[in-house]
């Protein structure tokens, strides 16, 4: 990023932890490089998987599932640079460890889970995870859930510390068949989808005499 005056601020994506009642943010992970490309994938959720099935061939039962898979590279070179001792101590390991912690339930919760079997609890819920929203510039916060996730570490410092190092994440995009429309997660799905519906109408009208037809058939 150029440091001219004047120069247009890069936006960067990232995650945001959220508590889910409350809907304070807990954590805010900043991608350290935008990746090159990001690939959305769109499941329709139709009714009628049959052919033939004249009365729902045209009608949707839910929202499509999307999916979201990406590749974000985390690089020491920077921090190295400025002789930043976290850095030199451990390397790109914080940065790791926050993204890790994703797929993570809490040592407190596994250990008050543990203390409720030893006491007898007969049923155990399951630990419940800070609200993930993914967030690709202000049209894009979406609520979602890690779905894989893979790490390639590609260099080393001399103590083993990883210092690059290459994220595959992969997400779904959470609705509000998955959260309900009182849920935080399921307010902020709404709002995705109504600036999608924004948007289509500010995109460019076509003409019939385009696809070769005077009027439609």
């Amino acid at each position: 990023m150029t440091s001219f005056p004047g120069s247009p601020q890069l936006i960067k994506g990232g995650i945001v932890l959220l508590d889910p009642g409350s809907g304070q943010a807990l954590q805010t992970i900043v991608l350290q490089y935008n990746p090159d490309t990001l690939t959305r994938t769109l499941q329709v959720q139709g009714i009628g998987p049959e052919p033939g099935d004249r009365l729902e061939a045209l009608r949707f039962k839910a929202p499509p599932l999307e999916s979201i898979k990406l590749e974000a590279e985390i690089d020491a070179t920077d921090q190295m640079e400025t002789a930043d001792p976290t850095t030199a101590q451990l390397g790109i390991y914080p940065q790791l460890a926050a993204l890790e912690m994703l797929v993570y339930p809490s040592s407190a919760q596994l250990r008050g889970n543990q203390s409720q079997s030893q006491t007898g609890t007969l049923e155990i819920a399951p630990m419940e995870a800070p609200l993930a929203l993914f967030v690709w510039s202000q049209q894009r916060v979406l609520p979602m859930r890690l779905t894989d996730f893979s790490i390639t570490e590609e260099a080393f410092d001399a103590n083993l510390n990883p210092v690059r190092a290459k994220v595959s994440i992969g997400m779904r995009v959470l609705t509000v068949n998955d959260l309900g429309f009182t849920h935080r997660g399921g307010t902020l799905f709404m709002t995705y989808l109504q600036q999608k519906e924004q948007l289509v109408l500010k995109s460019p009208h076509g003409a019939l005499s385009a696809l070769g037809l005077k009027a439609t058939p």
